[in-house]
């Protein structure tokens, strides 16, 4: 048995989070939702990826032309941290909605 404290706490948050999504378990549309979403990000993140390697490339090679495209590629980067961002909001919507939509249809995870 340990006397750790942070270990207890630990223990208590990871048990009260299961029993949290242990109400949503019966719903795999929302995981199917969250798993389609996850992927859709990891996407623009990993074009992000490619987009800062090719600005830097870029950069350093001091060719005009190469820092004009600089531009565009920058633009490009803005406009997909705003996906991110719009992806992880609608994420957490699509999540709470689906988790409180069992909760007012009677499911708490101890049926």
């Amino acid at each position: 048995m340990s006397n750790n404290p942070r270990s207890n706490t630990s223990k208590k948050l990871k048990h009260h989070r299961n029993q949290d999504f242990d109400d949503v378990d019966g719903n795999p549309e929302v995981w199917v939702t969250l798993d389609k979403s996850f992927k859709q990000v990891q996407s623009v993140l990993d074009r992000n990826r490619a987009l800062i390697q090719q600005v830097n490339e870029n950069h350093q090679s001091k060719i005009p032309d190469n820092m004009v495209r600089n531009v565009a590629l920058i633009q490009e980067l803005n406009g997909n941290i705003s996906k991110v961002v719009s992806l992880y909001s609608d994420m957490s919507s699509n999540f709470s909605s689906a988790f409180h939509q069992q909760h007012s249809n009677g499911h708490t995870g101890d049926d």
